[in-house]
Protein backbone atom coordinates (compact mmCIF):
# COMPACT_ATOMS: atom_id res chain seq x y z
CA UNK A 1 0.00 0.00 0.00
CA UNK A 2 1.07 3.68 -0.39
CA UNK A 3 0.68 4.30 3.28
CA UNK A 4 3.50 2.11 3.70
CA UNK A 5 5.73 4.25 1.58
CA UNK A 6 4.61 7.60 3.55
CA UNK A 7 5.16 5.89 7.08
CA UNK A 8 8.58 5.42 5.99
CA UNK A 9 9.09 8.94 4.30
CA UNK A 10 7.57 10.51 7.85
CA UNK A 11 10.14 8.25 9.56
CA UNK A 12 13.02 9.26 7.60
CA UNK A 13 12.02 13.30 7.23
CA UNK A 14 11.69 13.33 10.90
CA UNK A 15 15.08 10.95 11.85
CA UNK A 16 16.84 14.00 9.05
CA UNK A 17 15.05 16.93 11.06
CA UNK A 18 16.14 15.58 14.33
CA UNK A 19 19.61 15.64 13.44
CA UNK A 20 19.52 19.00 11.92
CA UNK A 21 18.18 20.21 15.19
CA UNK A 22 20.74 18.27 17.20
CA UNK A 23 23.44 20.01 14.96
CA UNK A 24 21.89 23.54 15.17
CA UNK A 25 21.35 22.99 19.23
CA UNK A 26 25.05 22.23 19.84
CA UNK A 27 26.43 24.84 17.37
CA UNK A 28 24.45 27.22 19.71
CA UNK A 29 25.67 25.61 22.90
CA UNK A 30 29.33 25.57 21.74
CA UNK A 31 28.37 29.45 20.41
CA UNK A 32 30.12 28.83 16.94
CA UNK A 33 27.24 29.97 14.85
CA UNK A 34 27.81 33.91 15.48
CA UNK A 35 29.16 34.61 12.50
CA UNK A 36 26.24 33.25 10.48
CA UNK A 37 24.00 34.72 11.76
CA UNK A 38 25.55 37.95 11.64
CA UNK A 39 26.18 37.72 8.31
CA UNK A 40 22.68 36.38 7.37
CA UNK A 41 21.01 39.12 9.69
CA UNK A 42 23.29 42.02 7.86
CA UNK A 43 22.10 40.63 4.70
CA UNK A 44 18.60 40.51 5.57
CA UNK A 45 18.46 44.30 7.08
CA UNK A 46 20.58 45.57 4.03
CA UNK A 47 16.94 46.00 2.85
CA UNK A 48 15.01 47.63 5.64
CA UNK A 49 12.49 50.31 4.58
CA UNK A 50 9.20 51.92 5.91
CA UNK A 51 7.17 49.91 3.35
CA UNK A 52 9.31 46.52 3.72
CA UNK A 53 8.54 46.55 7.71
CA UNK A 54 4.79 47.05 7.39
CA UNK A 55 4.97 44.08 5.03
CA UNK A 56 7.01 42.16 7.60
CA UNK A 57 5.00 42.91 10.73
CA UNK A 58 2.07 41.73 8.84
CA UNK A 59 3.36 38.32 8.37
CA UNK A 60 4.67 38.04 11.79
CA UNK A 61 0.98 38.83 12.62
CA UNK A 62 0.28 35.65 10.29
CA UNK A 63 2.11 33.44 12.32
CA UNK A 64 1.03 34.59 15.60
CA UNK A 65 -1.24 32.54 17.84
CA UNK A 66 -4.40 34.57 17.91
CA UNK A 67 -4.29 34.11 13.54
CA UNK A 68 -3.58 30.11 14.52
CA UNK A 69 -6.15 29.61 16.71
CA UNK A 70 -8.83 31.38 14.03
CA UNK A 71 -7.45 28.91 11.49
CA UNK A 72 -7.99 26.36 13.61
CA UNK A 73 -11.78 26.97 14.37
CA UNK A 74 -12.37 27.62 10.87
CA UNK A 75 -10.67 25.02 9.59
CA UNK A 76 -12.05 22.47 12.27
CA UNK A 77 -15.39 23.51 11.39
CA UNK A 78 -15.06 22.65 7.76
CA UNK A 79 -13.40 19.30 8.32
CA UNK A 80 -15.75 18.43 11.25
CA UNK A 81 -19.32 20.09 9.69
CA UNK A 82 -18.84 19.53 5.84
CA UNK A 83 -16.43 16.79 5.10
CA UNK A 84 -17.14 14.55 8.15
CA UNK A 85 -12.94 14.05 8.78
CA UNK A 86 -13.27 14.10 13.00
CA UNK A 87 -9.92 12.29 12.75
CA UNK A 88 -8.03 15.04 11.00
CA UNK A 89 -9.66 17.70 13.44
CA UNK A 90 -7.70 15.94 16.44
CA UNK A 91 -4.28 15.68 14.04
CA UNK A 92 -5.15 19.43 13.53
CA UNK A 93 -5.46 20.45 17.14
CA UNK A 94 -2.67 17.98 18.30
CA UNK A 95 -0.26 19.18 16.36
CA UNK A 96 -1.18 23.09 17.08
CA UNK A 97 -0.79 22.40 20.60
CA UNK A 98 1.79 19.62 20.77
CA UNK A 99 3.77 23.22 18.68
CA UNK A 100 3.19 25.11 21.92
CA UNK A 101 4.17 22.84 24.68
CA UNK A 102 7.65 21.66 22.78
CA UNK A 103 8.56 24.85 21.83
CA UNK A 104 8.07 26.67 25.51
CA UNK A 105 9.95 23.10 26.85
CA UNK A 106 12.64 24.35 24.52
CA UNK A 107 13.30 27.73 25.33
CA UNK A 108 13.49 26.71 28.93
CA UNK A 109 15.99 24.07 28.06
CA UNK A 110 18.28 26.63 25.93
CA UNK A 111 17.40 29.74 27.53
CA UNK A 112 19.19 31.66 24.83
CA UNK A 113 18.61 35.36 25.33
CA UNK A 114 16.92 37.28 21.93
CA UNK A 115 19.53 39.61 20.06
CA UNK A 116 19.55 42.94 21.65
CA UNK A 117 19.99 45.22 18.69
CA UNK A 118 17.89 47.20 16.35
CA UNK A 119 14.80 45.54 17.17
CA UNK A 120 11.54 46.79 15.48
CA UNK A 121 8.98 45.24 18.04
CA UNK A 122 8.92 44.66 21.27
CA UNK A 123 8.56 41.24 22.52
CA UNK A 124 9.71 38.96 25.46
CA UNK A 125 10.93 35.48 26.45
CA UNK A 126 13.55 33.46 25.18
CA UNK A 127 14.84 33.33 21.61
CA UNK A 128 15.71 29.05 20.25
CA UNK A 129 14.04 28.28 18.84
CA UNK A 130 11.39 30.26 17.63
CA UNK A 131 7.98 30.14 18.62
CA UNK A 132 7.13 32.08 15.09
CA UNK A 133 9.17 29.56 13.54
CA UNK A 134 7.37 26.67 14.84
CA UNK A 135 3.93 27.43 14.65
CA UNK A 136 4.44 28.29 10.78
CA UNK A 137 6.32 25.40 9.79
CA UNK A 138 3.45 23.49 11.96
CA UNK A 139 0.00 24.43 11.37
CA UNK A 140 0.31 25.55 7.74
CA UNK A 141 2.40 22.41 6.93
CA UNK A 142 -0.33 20.01 8.54
CA UNK A 143 -3.13 22.53 6.84
CA UNK A 144 -1.14 21.87 3.15
CA UNK A 145 -1.02 18.06 4.41
CA UNK A 146 -4.54 17.88 5.29
CA UNK A 147 -5.87 19.93 1.85
CA UNK A 148 -3.86 17.39 0.19
CA UNK A 149 -5.64 14.50 1.34
CA UNK A 150 -8.73 16.38 -0.25
CA UNK A 151 -7.45 17.55 -3.71
CA UNK A 152 -6.95 14.90 -6.25
CA UNK A 153 -5.23 17.12 -9.14
CA UNK A 154 -1.73 18.16 -9.67
CA UNK A 155 -1.61 21.62 -9.87
CA UNK A 156 -4.45 21.87 -6.89
CA UNK A 157 -1.48 19.78 -4.75
CA UNK A 158 1.32 21.76 -6.28
CA UNK A 159 0.00 24.99 -5.39
CA UNK A 160 -0.65 24.22 -1.80
CA UNK A 161 2.71 23.26 -1.47
CA UNK A 162 4.17 26.37 -2.82
CA UNK A 163 1.87 28.91 -1.06
CA UNK A 164 2.71 26.99 2.72
CA UNK A 165 5.97 27.03 1.55
CA UNK A 166 6.02 30.57 1.11
CA UNK A 167 4.22 31.57 3.84
CA UNK A 168 6.53 29.72 6.24
CA UNK A 169 9.49 31.15 4.57
CA UNK A 170 8.68 34.74 5.07
CA UNK A 171 7.29 34.58 8.23
CA UNK A 172 10.71 33.04 9.49
CA UNK A 173 12.05 35.79 7.62
CA UNK A 174 10.07 38.27 9.17
CA UNK A 175 11.49 37.34 12.67
CA UNK A 176 14.86 38.33 11.56
CA UNK A 177 14.24 41.10 9.62
CA UNK A 178 12.36 42.45 12.66
CA UNK A 179 15.45 42.04 15.20
CA UNK A 180 14.04 39.43 17.29
CA UNK A 181 15.19 36.23 16.18
CA UNK A 182 18.52 34.97 15.28
CA UNK A 183 18.80 32.90 11.74
CA UNK A 184 19.57 29.70 13.88
CA UNK A 185 16.95 30.41 15.65
CA UNK A 186 14.35 30.54 12.86
CA UNK A 187 16.36 27.27 11.15
CA UNK A 188 16.43 25.40 14.61
CA UNK A 189 12.64 26.08 15.51
CA UNK A 190 12.17 25.03 11.34
CA UNK A 191 13.45 21.48 12.34
CA UNK A 192 11.56 21.12 15.96
CA UNK A 193 8.60 21.48 14.11
CA UNK A 194 9.12 19.33 11.71
CA UNK A 195 10.22 16.03 13.94
CA UNK A 196 7.13 16.74 15.77
CA UNK A 197 4.88 17.18 12.49
CA UNK A 198 6.38 14.27 10.93
CA UNK A 199 5.60 12.01 14.00
CA UNK A 200 2.07 13.18 13.94
CA UNK A 201 1.32 12.58 10.65
CA UNK A 202 2.99 9.33 11.24
CA UNK A 203 0.63 8.27 13.57
CA UNK A 204 -1.91 9.67 12.02
CA UNK A 205 -0.86 7.84 8.77
CA UNK A 206 -0.71 4.07 10.72
CA UNK A 207 -4.40 5.06 12.22
CA UNK A 208 -5.92 5.64 8.90
CA UNK A 209 -3.72 2.08 7.50
CA UNK A 210 -5.68 0.61 10.54
CA UNK A 211 -8.93 1.88 10.03
CA UNK A 212 -8.92 1.23 6.32
CA UNK A 213 -7.59 -2.78 7.30
CA UNK A 214 -10.37 -2.60 9.50
CA UNK A 215 -13.35 -1.32 7.44
CA UNK A 216 -11.95 -3.81 4.32
CA UNK A 217 -12.23 -6.96 7.13
CA UNK A 218 -15.92 -6.07 8.09
CA UNK A 219 -16.53 -5.53 4.12
CA UNK A 220 -15.32 -8.76 3.41
CA UNK A 221 -17.20 -10.66 6.42
CA UNK A 222 -20.23 -8.96 5.26
CA UNK A 223 -21.09 -6.80 8.40
CA UNK A 224 -21.31 -3.59 6.27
Amino acid sequence: MKLKGHLLSAFLIGLVSLIGFSCMAILISAQKIERFDQTLISFIRGYESQALTTIMKFFTFIGSFPVVLVLFLIVSFILYSVLRCRAEVFLLGTVIIGTQVINQTLKVIFHRARPDFHLLIDVGGYSFPSGHAMSAFAVYGILAFIFWRHILNRFGRTTIVIFSSLLILIIGTSRIYLGVHYPSDIIGGYFASSVWLTVSIWFFQRYKEKEYTRTNLYKNKGIY
